[in-house]
């Protein structure tokens, strides 16, 4: 592609609050522009009027806004946009048509059945994807505009993601017609003769024409990619760039390393979309984020102000937000900013109106804190520091948690807003160097300039990576990259622009966990394919990845990818390497960028500001320009006043955070470098972080059944510790705070020079697929004693000293073989290597726990965690006390109760009693059943693990869940009952279904919702070679205000189920129907959500276990809501008889010949629906679940 010569080249970034432009003149020059994205009183689109302005100011024509520019005068326009994200967040893409195999109708409502948030109250087959393609031809026909085809749009194995991608694709893309449409109308021709690109969200640029919905999500994001990584990163250096991309709406951050890190699985706006995209952490945090006080805690976002109205100091009658935060602090100077606001877009910001509402905040934090009196100042600034700490958080994660060093990396700030935290972010995570570019403020339109053309070919691929396929993988490659080639030279690229790079899909054989691999580090030779050293390059990048590598596995390759670019664009040269701050003002100089000569040196503290961006240079920090006009600040070390014990609400927040950082990258770890299905994939672990008493101070949103149960864990552990430095402790038994058996908790204690005893603990809980026990899976339907379910451990000592104890915990984990009728575990090697992933991830928590005390000192850690535990008690007892107000004047007493049976009759009794004056409550469960025989007992920890998670859903916003959520409640529960059984008693069934009773009793006593699908739906199978657990969704009930979801997992679960095509891929057995079964949610003015059903087909011989509840009982409704259905579990023999199976068997199962002659499994199981008639309160619908076994070949939904 010919460079323009003697026209207006422009690049575009359309973002939520402001429309960038990048524009390169006719005689060379360059200018940037900063526009509102939304401002409909003045002009109808964003882009065009930037590039019209442009034109008029440097031409003296007259462009009037009413009529078409004159496009002649136009060399190329590239552009990124958020339509297409803006229209998947608000849901405004078209209605479309959706095309399935048989069966799975409802798979993409069901999709991985978990919901996002943990605490929201929500045969010969046709071969593909030839069939896709004969039902594409036969809907053009019909008249259909826009056809999405799953084996075009993503070649990849997942039916649910590829499908989630191809309906996204079809939802979007006519929307984006749309947009392209109206914007090429703005001009002569239609842009007819002007070359027109758009931004993708790998980092390529594609024709507008090719431009499509499910490549567009991240379409203006990864512009700013492009600009830092070609600006910022110098290969002779070899030094990582972190770029921190803090916008209007939110602060998009990633890493560079001199290659481009993509990812080919992401979640936008709840749909999860199986493309190519950047890796890019987006954190709701941005200039235009609100601040809120609750509860005692500085909140920022995740709400936003947007474009319209804007932060209060837009003049349109906006909220308070870091904007005005940085306003009100001096950083950001009216004067210099853009004076584009009020009626006439000629005012500029308004501090009074800031000030206005700053001052009546701080009189709200005044009055709620009553002793410490705040100044405007001090409110603003700790607005400040939070944001900061929100921001730090993924960018721990994004290196911190894959193993880097974050202290190592170049801080590449840009972004409008971005320049005005940057210093303290980079301090903050120990970086030394922050780098913005002369274009920061408008860095992702400058990066659409600098950006490649990219066509990117990929087709799926079934094959072994050895010796005996690198002759079909180098044919196969040579095909794609002749491919790539073809296109970019029908767009005008000659050969010598040209470049390729190959990926293979690869996992190891049996495992879920799939890399895409590139040989750019790893050059072919005799014993690899021609494209590279795949296998090399799998291996280290497993290694860093996860810790370790499975030597006797065999490696599959899944996909090929070939990625070719044309390079296009302009060139680039990489870099060589008056203000408030707390206590108090400071003098600060203010220089214009403009003015600064190349190498001019500025100590902090200093405002640097241009047209479009405002840099803030702390004290402590110098800022340098370079010979390109760019600036480079060297951090210095904070000199900040020692933090100390006395309660700091602001402090309170960023402790808040970093707490919750330490869980969650412990669970990051652990995830990283487990090796089973259940923990890897299906998410089925908990991390946390608790006191020297055991208390939980914080963890991660993971599993809600091991919530209070893993404190109550940790608290036996902690009573009379005498574990040493180096020491871990393992345990899963009930009567030490387990759940059941196979959920096993290893705990490491956190010690401190000088102190005796644990200071901390941190603790991580993972399900393992197998334990031993009398049945494959270690979750029998029919055990009744503890020693039937599997290896048991209390205070085990994993680790002594720093070894681990291999030989030990299998011997452990090989005991029950002894008891009759049990083996010991069937997945040895998984436990262990599970085991040690559990290490690893409490040893990372311990540092990083340790590093927060080597910031800040073990008593101020230790008070913070107290204060944070007290802020989660006083948002309970608020929350009891509103509830008592309410309950005193409706009904005149301060006690309510409810009750309900397990499918024996086995009864589970509440009553609650409420002190409205100290917000408290008893919570007694006398009257519950006994102990029963079999395994639904649940023990202590499962109760008040159902509690902590009522609580924190009736609180209804984002508190830190710990200890202190129990501090205002005493809890009654009678030893010998199914809530508290005997030390042998079984329950693995009191974990996976009492525990969601519980939670149904109580949602009941306090009228929350109405009863969900009660149950989790346990299935396993297995046999001596194999073995598979999954945990079926099925309704949620419905509320005052709401219909409950239909197939989600509700309440106690969140674990995710394993891909359809996966399933069959890995395991014998096909899935022939996954649905929703409409109407089984029960009626009311406000519907439960459906269950599902489920069919499932062997193809060899297993021992199917089934654990289920709500096949009698059936889930009640309120007010008047109706009773969902009961649930069904049914057999199909071969010879077509059907068997109801009851909640709870275990049977053996024979292979079929064909596919009527099978033994065949269908579980319907409807879970409890409910639904409410009242006007005022609506009532819960459950969900239906259903299980069948019918051979029908699953590969690849068509999709339109």
């Amino acid at each position: 592609m010919a460079e323009t010569r003697g026209k207006f080249d422009f690049a575009i970034d359309r973002g939520g609050t402001f429309t960038d432009v990048f524009a390169r003149l006719p005689d060379g020059r360059e200018r940037v522009l900063k526009l509102l994205s939304h401002d409909p009183q003045n002009y109808r689109d964003a882009p065009t009027e930037g590039i019209r302005r442009i034109l008029e100011q440097e031409t003296g024509l007259s462009f009037p806004r009413d009529q078409p520019l004159d496009s002649s005068l136009i060399g190329w326009i590239r552009m990124g946009t958020t339509v297409a994200t803006n229209a998947l967040l608000e849901r405004q893409g078209e209605r479309t048509a959706l095309l399935v195999t048989r069966g799975f109708k409802d798979l993409l409502h069901i999709g991985t059945q978990a919901r996002p948030n943990l605490f929201d109250l929500v045969s010969e087959p046709l071969q593909w994807p030839a069939h896709e393609k004969a039902v594409g031809s036969l809907a053009r026909k019909l008249g259909f505009t826009q056809v999405s085809l799953s084996s075009e749009v993503m070649p990849m194995i997942r039916a649910v993601p590829r499908g989630y991608t191809v309906c996204a694709d079809a939802y979007l893309t006519p929307k984006i017609h749309q947009y392209l449409n109206g914007f090429t109308r703005g001009f002569k021709g239609a842009l007819k003769d002007v070359d027109v690109l758009f931004m993708q969200s790998d980092g390529g640029l594609t024709p507008m024409e090719q431009f499509s919905g499910s490549r567009a999500i991240l379409s203006g994001p990864a512009g700013g990619v492009v600009g830092y990584a070609v600006t910022s990163y110098n290969s002779s250096e070899n030094k990582p760039v972190i770029g921190f991309d803090m916008g209007g709406t939110s602060t998009d951050v990633s890493r560079y390393a001199g290659q481009y890190e993509h990812v080919f699985e992401a979640t936008t706006a709840g749909v999860t979309l199986q493309a190519p995209q950047l890796d890019i952490n987006t954190v709701a945090a941005g200039g235009g984020s609100r601040l809120f006080f609750r509860s005692g805690m500085f909140v920022v976002g995740p709400e936003s102000a947007g474009a319209h109205p804007g932060p209060a100091c837009y003049r349109k009658g906006g909220p308070l937000t870091v904007t005005d935060a940085n306003l009100a602090l001096g950083r950001l100077l009216p004067d210099f900013f853009p004076h584009i606001f009020g009626p006439g877009e000629n005012e500029p910001l308004s501090t009074e109106e800031t000030m206005r509402q700053f001052q009546q905040l701080t009189h709200h934090i005044n009055h709620f804190l009553s002793t410490n009196q705040s100044h405007v100042e001090e409110v603003a600034m700790g607005f400040i520091k939070v944001a900061n700490e929100t921001m730090c958080r993924p960018i721990r994660a994004l290196t911190q948690a894959k193993g880097h060093d974050t202290s190592q990396h170049v801080l590449a700030c840009f972004g409008g807003a971005g320049g005005q935290h940057a210093c303290a972010i980079a301090r903050a995570l120990g970086m030394k160097t922050v780098f913005t570019h002369k274009y920061s403020g408008v860095l992702s339109a400058y990066g659409l300039a600098l950006a490649d053309v990219v066509e990117e070919v990929q087709e799926p691929c079934s094959l072994q990576y050895n010796e005996d396929s690198y002759s079909e993988l180098d044919h196969r490659i040579q095909e794609l990259t002749q491919r790539c080639h073809g296109t970019l030279h029908q767009r005008g690229f000659s050969s010598s622009q040209i470049s390729t790079a190959v990926f293979l899909h690869m996992r190891y054989e049996g495992t879920d966990c799939a890399l895409m691999v590139n040989t750019s580090d790893y050059p072919a030779h005799a014993q690899s394919c021609q494209s590279g050293d795949f296998r090399t390059a799998f291996t280290k990048r497993y290694m860093k990845e996860f810790g370790f590598t499975i030597a006797d596995r065999p490696i599959m390759v899944d996909d090929i990818r070939v990625r070719g670019s044309g390079r296009s664009g302009i060139k680039s040269v990489t870099m060589a390497m008056e203000g408030h701050r707390s206590p108090g003002y400071l003098d600060t100089s203010v220089y214009m960028w403009e003015d600064l000569s190349c190498g001019y040196s500025i100590e902090g503290p200093a405002i640097i500001i241009d047209k479009n961006s405002t840099i803030l240079v702390e004290p402590g920090c110098s800022a340098q320009l370079t010979s390109s006009g760019d600036v480079c600040i060297a951090v210095g070390t904070d000199s900040q006043c020692v933090l100390g014990t006395e309660l700091n609400t602001v402090q309170l927040s960023i402790f808040s955070h970093r707490f919750m950082s330490i869980a969650e990258q412990m669970g990051r770890v652990l995830q990283r470098t487990s090796i089973s299905t259940n923990i890897k994939e299906r998410l089925d672990f908990s991390c946390a972080v608790f006191g020297p008493d055991g208390g939980l101070v914080s963890n991660a949103p993971h599993i809600p059944v091991h919530l209070g149960a893993m404190q109550e864990t940790v608290q036996y552990q902690a009573i009379g510790s005498s574990l040493k430095e180096g020491d871990v402790i393992l345990s899963n038994h009930p009567c030490a705070g387990g759940s059941h058996l196979p959920d096993l908790t290893v705990i490491t204690p956190v010690f401190w020079h000088g102190v005796n005893g644990p200071v901390f603990f941190v603790a991580s809980r993972g399900h393992h697929a197998d334990i031993g026990g009398i049945t494959p899976g270690s979750m029998p339907p029919h055990s009744t004693s503890l020693q039937q379910e599997g290896a048991v451990f209390t205070s085990f000592k994993l680790v002594t000293e720093g070894v681990f104890q291999e030989k030990a915990v299998t011997e452990a984990l090989l005991d029950p073989a002894q008891y009759p009728g049990c083996s010991g575990t069937r997945n040895l090697h998984d436990n262990l290597s599970d085991l040690r992933a559990q290490v690893a991830a409490n040893q990372r928590g311990s540092q990083l726990v340790g590093e927060l005390i080597d910031c800040y000192g073990l008593a101020v850690v230790q008070a913070y965690m107290g204060y944070i535990q007290s802020n989660a008690e006083l948002a309970v007892r608020d929350m009891l006390k509103e509830f008592a107000r309410r309950q005193q004047q409706q009904t005149g007493s301060l006690e309510v109760e409810a009750e309900d049976q397990m499918d024996d009759g086995t009864p589970i009794r509440l009553k609650v009693q409420i002190n409205e004056e100290e917000g408290s409550a008893v919570f007694d469960f006398s009257g519950s059943g006994t102990e029963v025989w079999g395994n639904c007992n649940a023990p202590r920890a499962i109760t008040l693990s159902a509690l902590i998670y009522c609580l924190r859903c009736m609180v209804g916003q984002d508190i830190p869940l710990n200890q202190g959520c129990l501090t205002p409640i005493k809890v009654i529960i009678p030893p010998g009952s199914i809530l508290q059984p005997s030390q042998n008693a079984a329950v693995v069934g009191g974990n996976v279904l009492t525990s969601q009773r519980v939670v149904d009793v109580i949602f009941r006593a306090f009228e929350v919702c109405a009863a969900s699908q009660g149950c989790m739906n346990n299935v396993s199978f297995g046999s001596d070679k194999s073995g598979y657990y999954e945990t079926v969704a099925g309704g949620a009930g419905a509320g005052p205000g709401w219909s409950g979801r239909s197939g989600v997992h509700s309440h106690m679960t969140n674990t995710r189920i394993t891909d359809p095509e996966i399933l069959e891929k890995r395991y014998p057995v096909i899935l022939q129907q996954f649905s929703l079964r409409p109407g089984s949610g029960g009626r009311g003015r406000y519907h439960g959500g459906d269950g599902v059903i489920r069919k499932l087909l062997f193809r060899s011989k297993v021992v199917l276990s089934v654990l289920t509840e709500r096949r009698s009982t059936r889930p009640y409704g309120l007010h008047g809501g109706q009773s969902g259905s009961a649930g069904l579990n049914l057999l199909h023999r071969a010879d077509g008889k059907v068997l109801n199976l009851g909640a709870k068997t275990t049977v053996g199962l024979e292979p079929g010949v064909c596919a009527c002659a099978c033994e065949c499994l269908h579980i319907c199981d409807r879970l409890f629906m409910c639904s409410p008639f009242s006007s005022e309160t609506p009532t819960l619908y459950f969900h239906t679940l259903s299980i069948f076994m019918f051979q029908c070949n699953f590969g690849g939904h068509p999709v339109l």
